[in-house]
């Protein structure tokens, strides 16, 4: 028997746009209330406001590390001290050829699709743990899972994702917390935004590209498992993605 999100709280970093802002969406329409967290105030304000009483703004720097050791307090007092479900979600994107590549780009990569998870993720462990029970879920890439040719140091990001979730879940199974990754192939989000133009326009016309809504169902399909089941990996691809 499935469960649901009824009445469950669920707190998602990178929820302004993209797929976290789709997950919010869909976990909202599934009756849960939503902590956003996104660095963007203004951006937040603004989907908060579409998105009504359940969707509850929650301004966060994550590569500032006071701001993320301080995360959970602040949650908990925005949600009457419930915490079910964490989406660790945010992340950045950088591809091209490696030896062009800009080294302060990757770094600012590599601290937010990784220090920031461990961080995040980190911060709010104390309460699930306490709970005896709770949901982690890390948006990896199909990139964790086969490596890109085009991406090297984004496809290493997402490998260490990887680790993390297949490690933490076998830690943290004794305090029944499921842990698992959601790894989609690519979406049309702005972490794309760099792609060459020539890349995009392909992908579109051949329809490689997909919607962020397609994982945010599938998010929704790992939470709402029995508690007993846990979704270790979800890999999401376009039918003509060839991987």
């Amino acid at each position: 028997m499935n469960t649901n999100l009824e009445g469950k709280v669920i707190a998602i970093t990178g929820a302004a746009s993209g797929i976290g802002l789709a997950c919010t969406k869909a976990f909202i329409a599934e009756g849960a209330d939503v902590v956003l967290i996104d660095r963007s105030a203004t951006a937040l304000e603004k989907v908060c406001q579409e998105l009504g009483d359940k969707a509850i703004p929650l301004v966060v720097d994550l590569m500032k590390k006071e701001e993320v050791n301080s995360m959970l307090e602040r949650i908990l007092a925005l949600t009457d001290g419930r915490l079910h479900a964490f989406h660790a979600n945010a992340g950045a994107y950088v591809g091209g050829v490696f030896a062009d590549g800009n080294p302060d780009e990757w770094d600012h990569m590599l601290n937010l699709n990784i220090n920031s998870v461990f961080r995040s993720v980190h911060a709010v462990l104390p309460h699930l743990i306490a709970q005896k029970g709770g949901d982690i879920i890390v948006t990896s890439s199909i990139a964790g899972i086969v490596p890109v040719v085009w991406e090297p140091i984004y496809t290493a990001s997402k490998h260490a994702i990887q680790a993390f979730v297949h490690t933490l879940r076998r830690q943290l199974s004794v305090h029944s917390i499921r842990v698992g990754a959601v790894a989609p192939g690519p979406v049309v989000t702005a972490l794309l935004d760099d792609w060459p133009k020539a890349k995009m326009e392909e992908a579109l016309a051949n329809g490689s590209l997909m919607q962020p809504e397609a994982v945010a169902d599938s998010v929704v399909f790992m939470l709402t498992r029995p508690a007993n089941i846990t979704i270790r990996d979800l890999v999401i691809l376009p039918n003509s993605v060839d991987l």
